[in-house]
C-alpha cells in the first residue's frame, strides 16, 4: 500500500503487463492522513462467500470523517470533533463482532463496531485520557481486545476495549511515558511486548506491566523511519545517511548493529521482511535493496529512467510486496510519477561489481504519469 500524498482521492491500480486504473475513490473533501486495508470478511460491506479473500479500505481524513470501501460500496464514520489522524493497524475482537478504532486531534479513541445491525449507530464508545493529538494506535498481539496508543506528547496508554461502555473512564489499564526527543513514527506489538520508535530511541515496552523491557538509543541520531520484524528478533531503523539494522537480542550499542546500510540522503523510507531491506531517501530518486540476513547490497533500483528523462526524480512514497516495488513520486521533465517495478517473472541476473550475482534480477518495469 502507497501512503496518502497530499490529496483526497485514492486510486486502485491492476498492476501488471497494463496498468490498469480498477477505481477511485473521492470520498473525502479534504487531505486523507491515514490508509489500512482490512479483511472484506471483517467489515459490514461483505456479502458473499465469492469475496472471501477480498480487503477493504479504510481511510482516515482531516475532514473529520473515517470511510470504509470496497467496490463502489462505502460507510462513512462521524463522530470526531477534529481531524482524524490515526487508525488502528488490525481491528479490534470484542468476541462477537470487529471493531475500528480511531484517533484524531481531539485527543480521543472512537470505536467503531463492523458489525451489520450497528449501520446507523456504529460508534459503541469514545475513550478520553490523551491530551495531545493521536498519532498512532496498535491492537495487542496477545489479546486482541487491548489497544496500544500513543499521542504526540509521547504518552502510551493501554485500553481495555470490552470494558463496559458504562465506565469508560475505567477502560484505561495502564500507561507510560516515553521521554523521547520527539513524538513517536512507528509502533508495533508482538507477544505481549509493544515496540514503539520516537525521538533517538525505540522502545520495548512490557504491555502486563506497563515497564520498559529494553530501549535501543542512538545518540544523537533522530530516527525518521522504522520497521520492526520481532518475529524476527529484528529492527531496522532511517536516520540521516543510513538505515541500521539490529538484532534486538543483542547489547544496544552501535558496533552490534547487524549492518549498516549507507544512504546518499535521509532515509524516509523503508520495508523490511525476512529476506530484503529496501529504503529510499526523497531526493536520490532510487530505491536500494539489502538482503536481510547479511546485510548485502543487491540491487540499485530507479524510479524513473534517467536515460530518456535526463532530469532529476524524487521520491515521495514507496509500497513493497513480495517481488513488487512501487514508488510514487515526481521527474523534473515527466511531473506526478507512479512507478512499478515486478521481479516475479524476472530472468535477467544483476551482478554487482566484486559480488556474487544478486537474488534480484532485473525487472519489468511501468510507469504511469498524472
Amino acid at each position: 500500500m502507497v501512503p496518502p500524498l497530499q490529496g483526497p482521492v485514492v486510486k486502485r491500480l491492476r498492476l501488471g503487463l497494463d496498468m490498469e486504473l480498477v477505481e477511485t475513490y473521492r470520498t473525502h473533501s479534504a487531505r486523507i492522513t491515514c490508509m489500512r486495508l482490512f479483511p472484506l470478511i471483517d467489515t459490514p460491506l461483505y456479502r458473499s462467500d465469492a469475496h472471501r479473500n477480498e480487503m477493504a479500505l479504510v481511510t482516515s481524513s482531516t475532514d473529520r470523517t473515517v470511510r470504509l470501501c470496497w467496490k463502489g460500496q462505502s460507510r462513512c464514520y462521524k463522530g470526531h470533533s477534529g481531524p482524524v489522524t490515526a487508525l488502528a493497524d488490525k481491528l479490534l475482537d470484542d468476541g462477537e463482532c470487529k471493531i475500528l478504532a480511531t484517533g484524531g486531534e481531539d485527543c480521543t479513541i472512537r470505536l467503531w463496531s463492523m458489525n451489520t445491525r450497528a449501520k446507523k449507530h456504529p460508534l459503541i464508545s469514545t475513550l478520553h485520557g490523551h491530551e495531545k493529538t493521536l498519532s498512532l494506535l496498535s491492537v495487542a498481539w496477545h489479546k486482541s481486545s487491548l489497544l496500544v496508543s500513543s499521542s504526540k506528547d509521547t504518552k502510551v496508554k493501554v485500553w481495555d476495549t470490552m470494558a463496559p461502555p458504562s465506565s469508560v473512564s475505567s477502560s484505561c489499564v495502564g500507561g507510560a511515558h516515553l521521554n523521547s526527543s520527539g513524538p513517536p513514527i512507528a509502533i508495533k506489538c508482538y507477544e505481549s511486548l509493544c515496540y514503539i520508535a520516537a525521538g533517538s530511541e525505540v522502545t520495548a515496552i512490557d504491555l502486563r506491566t506497563m515497564k520498559k523491557a529494553s530501549v535501543l538509543a542512538l545518540r544523537n541520531q533522530r530516527i525518521l523511519s522504522c520497521e520492526m520484524l520481532p518475529s524476527e528478533w529484528l529492527i531496522c531503523t532511517g536516520i540521516k545517511d543510513k538505515a541500521l539494522l539490529w538484532d534486538i537480542r543483542k547489547p544496544q550499542e552501535l558496533k552490534h548493529t547487524v549492518a549498516e546500510l549507507h544512504s546518499d540522503g535521509p532515509v524516509t523510507l523503508l520495508h523490511l521482511d525476512p529476506y530484503k531491506v529496501v529504503m529510499g531517501a526523497p531526493w536520490d530518486g532510487q530505491v536500494h535493496v539489502w538482503e536481510t540476513r547479511t546485510g548485502h547490497l543487491v540491487n540499485r533500483l530507479s524510479c524513473d529512467e534517467p536515460v530518456k528523462s535526463g532530469g532529476r526524480s524524487t521520491v515521495s512514497a514507496m509500497a513493497v510486496d513480495g517481488c513488487r516495488i512501487v514508488t510514487a513520486g515526481s521527474s523534473s521533465t515527466r511531473g506526478s510519477l507512479l512507478h512499478y517495478q515486478d521481479f516475479l517473472r524476472s530472468s535477467v541476473p544483476v551482478a554487482l561489481p566484486g559480488k556474487e550475482v544478486s537474488k534480484f534480477w532485473g525487472s519489468q518495469e511501468y510507469d504511469d504519469e498524472d
